[in-house]
């Protein structure tokens, strides 16, 4: 399938079976998520914290991405690959499509933005080229600075609202579908069986949403210095890899 075909896929998913999406960052991670059957792939900024060591998003930078954006392109998957865009790389429509181009010929075959009505016509620039855009509304992370914290969103009719218009006005500019991030669930459920575009939840509860996408760190356990309240992991990579690593210590200096 094409990029556009398999953006048109997850459009289709809108209130049909669920979406599965999870982080990847690297060529093999990249392989075995896709065999598990994985729908979406997304090399999120989050690569900043979790693979990088920054205390933040906002330290990622374009070249960042396009290398862990290359590496999981390089695997092939079925699984569509989305980039995001890092902060500052999306200031205006001009920046924000070059960007998208940039991260699609690095084999990215979508691209995904944070915020709502003040980025629509960045939105445009970009599905007007051709390429598939996907929003991120709710707890945006690359304005933590200014907001001083993670914090849960649509807590208040006010702010439910302004999502809502944040959704409508990505959707007219041609989003495939649109991340939740920490939308309290009452909230996220009401404005999924409203907006016209999959919804895929991180934080926002079970069941609210058309989708959910999570951390692949958070999932599997390896990350264990920080881990966010709602997250479910499946496994515990990060003590199996300390038990693995400290029987071949004493496996090698033990003779």
């Amino acid at each position: 399938m094409t990029a556009q075909q398999k953006a048109d896929a997850l459009r289709a998913r809108k209130g049909g079976r669920p979406i599965s999406a999870l982080t990847a960052y690297d060529y093999p991670m990249a392989r075995l998520l896709d065999e598990a059957g994985v729908d979406v792939l997304l090399v999120g900024d989050s690569l900043g914290m979790v693979v990088l060591g920054f205390p933040d998003t906002t330290h990622v930078t374009l070249s960042h991405m396009l290398h862990h954006v290359a590496a999981v392109a390089r695997a092939n998957p079925a699984a569509l690959i989305i980039g995001d865009l890092p902060i500052h790389t999306y200031d205006t429509p001009g920046q924000a499509l070059e960007t998208a181009r940039k991260l699609v010929a690095a084999g990215a075959e979508a691209v995904k933005l944070e915020g709502g009505i003040r980025q629509a016509e960045k939105v445009r620039a970009i599905t007007s080229a051709g390429i598939p855009v996907i929003g991120h509304l709710g707890m945006l992370p690359q304005r933590v600075l200014e907001e001083g914290g993670y914090r849960k969103k649509g807590k208040t009719p006010e702010q439910a609202e302004a999502i809502r218009e944040g959704a409508e006005a990505l959707i007219g500019a041609g989003v495939s579908a649109i991340v939740f991030e920490s939308v309290i669930p009452a909230t996220a459920a009401q404005l999924t069986r409203e907006l016209a575009v999959p919804i895929i939840g991180i934080g926002c509860g079970d069941g609210t949403c058309d989708g959910e996408i999570a951390v692949i760190t958070d999932l599997l356990g390896s990350f264990p210095w920080f881990v966010p309240p709602f997250a479910r992991p499946e496994a515990d990579v990060a003590a199996a890899t300390r038990t693995a690593v400290e029987r071949y210590v004493a496996r090698v200096c033990g003779r």
